[in-house]
């Protein structure tokens, strides 16, 4: 079934979720395997609530939201066609995108599959509710190229705190927190971490919604006029707190959260 025929929400999805005990339970499993990327995919799933539905549904009604489902672009096979975009120039968003996928390894589909891990694609419900998280899913990268956080464990959590005011879902701005204050209690550090995680929830509340932008013709953005238009401000103390770390002799791997925290 076309995304557009589909229902809005399926009779079976719950639109709203605080679910404590399950998230803990998932939490701990993420604290003990830091590479089970599985648990975060559960913990987002617990906390879903109205105002992340609310604020899907008002896109989806939109006449880009309508739009964008009647010509079903598949995102990550756009994405990872890295051909589609060889007549873009060097500072454009495409381009940029490009190295940072390469140089960290990664692939649009590698992170669906992920999230299939969790929950395989025929289980998901077949709505356009459905349709609207998976593009908040598939953008997930992009919102690194965009932002400048690097893929480091503080990169990460503050690009949690930024996804946070992006999308809403208080599944992420858990693991922001709690991941955080559980890494810092074995590596302590001067750096101003809480703010930088603060100075990433201000940035993202600042910055127009990127997972409702054309995809295709934000990639064949130039990149400073992309975050520009996009109002993209620039992650100052995150910076600060990296050189802070290595001063320190922290190596950026060591500190604050896993990779595995990036989906």
């Amino acid at each position: 079934m076309a995304v557009i025929d589909r229902p809005l929400v399926a009779p079976g999805r719950k639109t709203t979720g605080f679910r404590p005990f399950k998230v803990w339970k998932h939490f701990r499993k993420l604290v003990a395997d830091k590479e089970d990327t599985e648990q975060v995919f559960h913990i987002i799933e617990a906390l879903k609530g109205r105002k992340g539905h609310k604020q899907g549904w008002d896109f989806i009604r939109s006449p880009e939201g309508q739009r964008m489902m009647r010509e079903e672009v598949n995102i990550p096979a756009m994405l990872d066609d890295h051909e589609r975009w060889a007549d873009c120039g060097p500072n454009t968003v495409a381009q940029h995108y490009i190295r940072f996928m390469k140089r960290e390894g990664l692939s649009a589909a590698g992170l669906v599959a992920e999230s299939h891990k969790w929950q395989p694609a025929e289980k998901r419900h077949q709505d356009q509710t459905e349709w609207y998280f998976e593009r908040l899913r598939d953008t997930h990268d992009l919102f690194h190229v965009l932002t400048t956080y690097n893929r480091d464990g503080l990169g990460e959590a503050c690009l949690l705190g930024f996804s946070y005011e992006q999308n809403h879902n208080l599944g992420i701005l858990f693991i922001a927190y709690a991941g955080t204050r559980n890494r810092l209690k074995e590596v302590p550090t001067k750096a101003p971490i809480f703010d930088a995680l603060r100075e990433g929830r201000k940035l993202g509340r600042a910055a127009a919604k990127i997972a409702h932008q054309d995809i295709e013709a934000l990639m064949r953005e130039d990149i400073d006029e992309a975050r520009k238009r996009l109002n993209i401000g620039e992650p100052l103390i995150y910076r600060q707190c990296i050189a802070q770390l290595f001063e320190e002799g922290l190596q950026d791997e060591d500190m604050i959260m896993p990779e595995a925290l990036a989906a």
